[in-house]
């Protein structure tokens, strides 16, 4: 046999073959999965994973909470405290004359003027479900100019009253649209603005066929968080309120296109209402045939309503500190900051050149860019004795 063969073992003097070594038992050496055989290192590892999974869990939770977080809206009872309305529409209201703001291509005219070129008026209503049976209160663009190089004649009025929160009822015929419009129906105090914050509770530019853009402005320090629990219908757009950001865009809500302009007022127009308070600011808005009893009755509980076409929770923002001293205002501007962009004026087909030549050399496309107003109603929380 050649060398590499292994030898055969000799027998046994009994004739028997011995056996072959015992092969070492693997339970005899320990089990790695055995706690009492772990090395020092291993245990610092074991810790490591450890700590790692309940930072983890914290971590999850922590989130878990935040996203769900969401303020108590609880039941308020209202009680009317102000009416805008009728004949007297106007009476507390005052007029602005300055030079615009936002840097329109407007003179905005003084309320003799206003009365005087039928740019404010109170007519009889024609329509049907209005949660006033008095007149109806119009603001419009001129249209008479046919060569406004300065800028077309409108108006911007401003309530004398000003409030810290509440309930408020804006019963809306006709929203003004038109190439060069910028309308809107806010709630301010201009004279010390952004320091007591901005509610545009409707507001939309141009042709006005994208929907009403509901939006806040304030300070620093108030956010709409992105990933925040809200309850609304409309589609979030930015979150970061400070006017200081973003130029200004606030943190703003989209309604759908039947919420502002030419199909809005096909449907009548509606109401919007705004719940301004510590716990958050919410905007709903009622089609002329669905508006709630409860509105009608001048007995509003907003608890009923389900859920609001924008939400602004209190989570990232004092509403308190920020939202304050508001007066209500109306205006229709033309061009400015915002319409008169050259993306934006002529993002619709419709609106060609440029804005500020449009708005003086047309006239006759401003027929449309009017507000007409069923009336105003602004509630404020029953006091509570305790």
């Amino acid at each position: 046999m050649s060398s590499n063969h292994a030898e055969k073992q000799p027998a046994s003097s009994d004739g028997e073959v011995p056996k072959s070594p015992e092969l070492p038992d693997r339970q005899r050496r320990g089990s790695r999965w055995n706690p009492r055989n772990w090395t020092p290192f291993a245990w610092i590892v074991v810790g490591i994973i450890a700590a790692l999974v309940v930072v983890a869990a914290v971590v999850s939770g922590v989130l878990g909470a935040r996203a769900n977080a969401y303020p108590d809206y609880y039941r308020i009872d209202y009680r009317l405290k102000d009416t805008y309305v009728g004949s007297t529409f106007f009476d507390d209201f005052d007029y602005f004359t300055g030079y615009d703001p936002t840097h329109g291509f407007v003179h905005y005219v003084d309320a003799e003027g206003s009365r005087a070129q039928n740019l404010t008026e109170t007519t009889s209503s024609v329509v049907t479900d209005l949660l006033s049976n008095s007149s109806t209160a119009i603001l419009r663009v001129d249209t008479s100019d046919k060569n406004a190089t300065t800028g077309r004649r409108s108006v911007r009025i401003t309530s004398r009253k000003t409030y810290d929160a509440g309930l408020f009822i804006f019963d809306i015929v006709h929203s003004p649209y038109g190439c060069g419009t910028w309308p809107a129906l806010w709630l301010s105090d201009p004279n010390n603005w952004p320091n007591h914050g901005e509610i545009d509770v409707v507001e939309a530019v141009n042709v006005g066929d994208t929907g009403n853009h509901m939006t806040l402005h304030t300070t620093d320090d108030c956010k709409i968080g992105k990933h925040r629990r809200r309850k609304q219908t409309g589609t979030a757009e930015t979150y970061d309120c400070h006017n200081a950001t973003n130029f200004n865009s606030g943190c703003g809500v989209t309604g759908p296109p039947a919420s502002y302009g030419e199909a809005f007022n096909a449907n009548g127009g509606g109401v919007y209402a705004t719940e301004l308070r510590p716990e958050g600011i919410r905007i709903w808005m009622f089609d002329r045939a669905s508006i709630p009893a409860d509105i009608t009755a001048q007995k509003p509980d907003p608890s009923t309503w389900g859920t609001a076409l924008a939400d602004f929770p209190n989570l990232e923002c004092d509403i308190g500190k920020h939202f304050g001293n508001m007066s209500i205002i109306a205006n229709i501007d033309l061009c400015g900051d915002w319409a008169g962009q050259p993306s934006i004026f002529s993002s619709n087909p419709m609106c060609t050149g440029m804005c500020t030549d449009y708005v003086a050399l047309k006239p006759s496309d401003f027929e449309q860019a009017y507000w007409e107003f069923g009336g105003f109603w602004v509630y404020q929380q029953v006091p509570i004795h305790r």
